[in-house]
């Protein structure tokens, strides 16, 4: 051994797997979830994107409506698409997109092949976060595409965490 250390920056990625995520998905959970609430989120996602130059569309939906919308310098119309694809698995399945690929790659397949929904309409890949109430339920979603799907995720978690003193 050479006794140098391997900085993170250059260790494989670290999939996290379907007990995290679920985890992650019982301790991201809200009081209330307002359109105020919708804003400030929004903010702070863009507020961290644009310190990471990251080039991502960041959105808000809850109760089938668009509460928060935003484009960032090198984002595209697909990521648009990509959004709205990602979106509709949360609000298929109440559960984060990557987590739902997540379950289907445990069981040995992917959500493409093994759904049976269309995948020009669903994307199980990360990037979109269901915005669950206490006593409620999955009301929402909030859904970042940009980045790949891992730091897509991983990018709204760590947002979220922030956004609920976590």
């Amino acid at each position: 051994m050479s006794g140098r250390e391997i900085t993170p920056r250059f260790a494989p990625e670290i999939t996290p797997s379907v007990e995290e995520l679920e985890a992650q998905e019982r301790r991201l959970v809200f009081r209330q979830f307002t359109h105020d609430d919708a804003w400030a989120l929004g903010s702070l996602l863009v507020e961290l994107a644009r310190e990471r130059q990251a080039p991502v569309a960041i959105d808000i939906h809850r109760a089938g409506q668009q509460l928060f919308h935003a484009a960032l310098p090198g984002s595209t119309p697909d990521n648009d698409a990509w959004i709205a694809r990602k979106r509709r698995v949360v609000e298929r399945y109440g559960a984060a997109s990557y987590l739902v690929g997540a379950r289907f790659r445990a069981k040995g397949t992917t959500f493409e092949d093994s759904s049976r929904l269309d995948p020009d309409a669903y994307a199980a890949h990360g990037g979109s976060f269901p915005i669950n109430v206490e006593g409620v339920g999955v009301i929402g979603s909030v859904t970042v595409s940009g980045l790949p799907q891992l730091e897509d995720h991983r990018f709204v978690v760590a947002t979220l965490e922030q956004f609920l003193g976590l």
